[in-house]
């Protein structure tokens, strides 16, 4: 069960949270409209490369990533979506398209936009596309530590 990880992690904190099943949906706004959370709530996972390295950057499901405008608040050039093939094996417990947005489980850094970390409670995929997650936005920023950026998205 691909969630196996991320609850344990959960679990051993103390983090409460809700796991909620439902059909398969595999993109961001799909599953948020299936397990009934708005598209700001639901914390949608891109997998990026920064100067060759990859990164975690997470934002609201109603929103599209502007690279150039993450390239400028990160002051570099290099950005650039990772490709499936490329990040497959980062995370081998879970489906391509509904990793979580635990950067931290698989050695990667983690890029949170604001308006995401301005909510009270964020769902996410669990690994899978038929699983979310809902927990309190705090308790996430304190498991994970991302950076919270203020990065423009559409």
């Amino acid at each position: 069960m691909p969630a196996t990880k991320l609850k344990e992690f959960l679990n051993s904190r103390g983090i409460k949270y809700v796991t909620i099943q439902h059909s398969p949906a595999f993109t961001a706004p799909e599953v948020a409209a299936s397990v009934h959370v708005s598209g700001r709530d639901f914390a949608k996972t891109v997998i990026v490369k920064i100067d060759g390295a990859m990164a975690m950057v997470v934002l609201p499901a109603h929103r599209k990533l502007v690279l150039s405008d993450l390239r400028e608040l990160l002051e570099t050039d290099q950005i650039k979506l990772a490709s499936e093939e490329e990040f497959r094996s980062t995370f081998p417990d879970c489906e391509i398209g509904a990793m979580p947005p635990f950067g931290n489980l698989y050695s990667l850094p983690v890029y949170v936009a604001a308006d995401l970390a301005a909510e009270s409670e964020i769902a996410f995929n669990a690994g899978t596309h038929t699983e979310v997650i809902k927990m309190a936005y705090d308790d996430y920023a304190s498991a994970v530590k991302p950076k919270e950026i203020d990065f423009v998205t559409t």
